[in-house]
């Protein structure tokens, strides 16, 4: 509420008018921290003015004391003496005063489960690299570049003896610079920053897939756990992820009259809507149909040794020699698809990716097996 300061007279002895201010509503006192009304100014003037220089007393005193009226006024009120144009300039600089490293960790805490791992790990790191907090402000190109440079350098957080691979120093610096482009957004930076940055570039990483010949031997093949043989083939079927497959519920496996099966779904890694066909082969693997909340699988922890071994021995078993985990299932699923002749476009919708790019490293991988098909056929000339 704004404070109003007006100028009044009080009568005095001697024919005068004592000058005070007078408050609305009460302010404090700072000599002894009271609320008060009134300010006494020691200034007067007088009633009858009967000479020239009682009345150029008059006119200067009152025009001294409304200058200490219009200042005390102003303290009083300083952000409503700005225009509309100023105090949004003194908002923003408020805004770019606050610390980024906080603002960040906002961020990631609202994202779902698995992003908000990565998002938490690449601002610990922003913090081990900007220990005494970083102002927006304070934040340019030049000090993006060093903080990737940071990350090009330092250690991972599993072992101070191992540096961090290519892909981790892309993710942790791509989530940075997704946190500055909402920061941009939120008014928080005054320029987008993370349009003057370039991105670190994704390293070539070796994926392992089945064919379809070990992908058929695998079928004919026992497995210690028949609930991760069955997984396994659902994700070599749809290509889901393992996250995806384990929080599946029957609600969300549908069937539409003249179309087929199809499953409607979150994504656990993106939090995207997907709507997914599958095959009716793929549906059988999923057993009896129950209740709508019922898990349609049963969950199987990703970190439990014994059951790794499981799939190990079952790859073994059936005498493939590649090294083979859970995830290859959906590299699988990819590759057999584009190989057979699916676009590439129609794979990346199907596996939920949000950027081509990530879709067009299965595509390099046919690239090199029609290279090695081609290699093989050799004449004698």
């Amino acid at each position: 509420m704004a404070i109003k300061v007006k100028l009044r007279k009080r009568k005095i002895t001697g024919g005068r008018q004592s000058l005070y201010l007078d408050f609305y509503p009460a302010v404090i006192n700072p000599e002894n921290g009271e609320l008060t009304r009134r300010e006494y100014l020691g200034m007067y003037i007088f009633d009858n003015t009967r000479n020239p220089l009682d009345k150029i007393h008059n006119t200067d005193t009152l025009n001294t004391a409304e200058q200490i009226r219009q200042k005390k006024e102003s303290e009083f009120n300083k952000p409503e003496i700005y225009s509309t144009l100023e105090q949004e300039q003194i908002k923003k600089n408020k805004k770019q005063d606050g610390d980024f490293i906080v603002y960040f960790k906002k961020l990631a805490e609202k994202k779902n489960q698995s992003n908000r791992f990565i998002w938490l790990g690449s601002c610990d790191f922003l913090k081990l690299f900007k220990k005494n907090g970083l102002k927006f402000s304070d934040i340019d190109p030049e000090f993006c570049d060093r903080f990737k440079e940071f990350l090009e350098t330092t250690k991972s957080k599993k072992s101070d003896k191992v540096q961090l691979s290519e892909n981790s120093i892309k993710t942790y610096y791509d989530k940075f610079r997704s946190a500055l482009k909402q920061a941009y957004k939120d008014g928080y930076l005054s320029e987008n920053i993370a349009e003057k940055t370039n991105a670190v570039k994704q390293a070539e990483t070796q994926r392992n897939y089945l064919t379809l010949e070990e992908l058929n031997t695998l079928v004919k093949t026992d497995c210690k756990s028949a609930e991760i043989k069955k997984q396994a083939l659902f994700s070599a079927l749809t290509g889901l992820r393992r996250s995806d497959i384990q929080k599946l519920i029957w609600g969300e496996v549908q069937h539409v009259e003249g179309s087929g099966y199809l499953i409607r779904f979150m994504q656990k890694k993106t939090g995207g809507s997907e709507t997914l066909p599958i095959t009716e082969q793929a549906f059988k693997l999923l057993g009896e149909r129950k209740q709508p909340t019922d898990a349609v699988f049963t969950l199987i922890q990703a970190t439990n040794q014994r059951d790794n071994r499981y799939l190990t021995k079952w790859i073994l078993d059936a005498g493939i020699s590649k090294k083979i985990t859970f995830h290859c299932f959906r590299h699988t699923f990819a590759t057999l698809q584009l190989s057979m002749g699916t676009d590439i476009y129609t794979v990346s919708k199907m596996l939920g990716h949000k950027d081509l790019n990530t879709t067009q490293i299965y595509a390099k991988i046919i690239d090199e097996t029609k290279r090695t098909a081609s290699n093989r056929i050799k004449l004698e000339m």
